[in-house]
C-alpha cells in the first residue's frame, strides 16, 4: 500500500510494503531504532554522505522508497561496522545498505553518479586479487568512468599518482597475499 504524505521536500509516496521487504531481506532489527544517532556520530563517512545511517534507517521505516534507493549514502558506506559497533539496541546497519544496494540495482535505478561503477570496480579487484590493488583500481575505474578522457583533469589526476607513487602509496605491481583463493571463493558463494 502506497500513500501520499507532505513532507519538507513536498509531497513524497510512502510504500508500507517497503519498510517490511527491507527488514525481511536485511533481518537488521530496524523497529527497535529510536534514533540516538550514535551510529552517524560514528561513521568515518558520515561527512560525504547525503543522509546520515540513522536517517537512513527512519527513512526506510516512513516509507520514502524514492529517497532512499535514489541516496548516494548507500554507496558510500564503508561496510566498517563502526555503526553497529556503537548501536545500544544491536542494529547492524552494513546488512541494511548491501540490501538497499542490490534493490537499487535490482529497479535499475543507478543515479547519474560514478560511485556504484566505482563501487562495481573496487569489488572486482578485490574479487580478482584477494585485496584492492590501487593503481588497477584508478586505471580500471578511470576507463570506465570515462574520465581517462577528461583532458582538462587529467595532468591534475596524474600529477596526484606521480605523488603518491613517490611516497610509496601506489605499487605497480599487486601485493600477493595468502588466501586470494579463499576470497576469490567468497565471492563465488555470493
Amino acid at each position: 500500500m502506497t500513500i501520499r504524505v507532505a513532507t519538507q521536500k513536498g509531497k513524497e509516496e510512502c510504500d508500507l510494503a517497503f519498510a517490511r521487504e527491507v527488514k525481511e531481506k536485511s533481518q537488521s532489527h530496524l523497529e527497535r531504532c529510536y534514533q540516538c544517532q550514535a551510529c552517524s556520530s560514528g561513521c568515518p563517512v558520515a561527512f560525504a554522505m547525503d543522509y546520515t545511517p540513522h536517517q537512513i534507517i527512519k527513512m526506510v521505516q516512513l516509507g520514502l522508497k524514492d529517497r532512499v534507493l535514489d541516496s548516494s549514502t548507500i554507496w558510500l558506506c564503508a561496510s566498517c561496522e563502526t555503526c553497529a559497533t556503537r548501536c545500544p539496541n544491536d542494529i547492524d546497519i552494513v546488512p541494511l545498505m548491501d540490501t538497499l544496494r542490490r534493490m537499487t540495482i535490482r529497479q535499475d535505478r543507478l543515479r547519474a553518479t560514478n560511485v556504484p561503477l566505482f563501487h562495481a570496480v573496487f569489488l572486482n579487484s578485490v574479487k580478482s586479487g584477494g585485496r584492492v590493488h590501487e593503481l588497477a583500481l584508478i586505471v580500471w575505474y578511470m576507463l570506465m568512468s570515462g574520465d581517462l578522457f577528461d583532458f582538462k583533469n587529467l595532468l591534475g589526476n596524474m600529477t596526484l599518482g606521480i605523488k603518491m607513487f613517490l611516497r610509496g602509496k601506489l605499487a605497480i605491481l599487486p601485493a600477493k597475499i595468502k588466501g586470494a583463493a579463499e576470497v576469490k571463493r567468497i565471492f563465488k558463494q555470493i
